[in-house]
């Protein structure tokens, strides 16, 4: 096994140790999971999130809150 040291902002190591899922957990193992996570994700889920994103870009989208209001709640 090679052994690489990378550079990544304090913000990301603190959410990378937020996600650990035990105190002795390395940032690899971490790292492993999301990306098992993410190569889970079939190509149709990856479709209709990046298309999701777009609507969210676009402003295509109701907060809870005018929700709420346009239902009277």
């Amino acid at each position: 096994m090679t052994i690489s040291t990378i550079q990544i902002k304090e913000e990301t190591k603190k959410t990378l140790q937020s996600m650990k899922l035990h105190p002795r957990e390395t940032y690899e193992e971490v790292i492993e999971r999301m990306i098992e996570d993410l190569s889970e994700l079939n190509e149709e889920t990856r479709e209709e999130i990046e298309e999701a994103g777009k609507e969210v870009e676009s402003g295509k989208f109701v907060t809870h809150q005018q929700l709420k209001k346009d239902l009277d709640l």
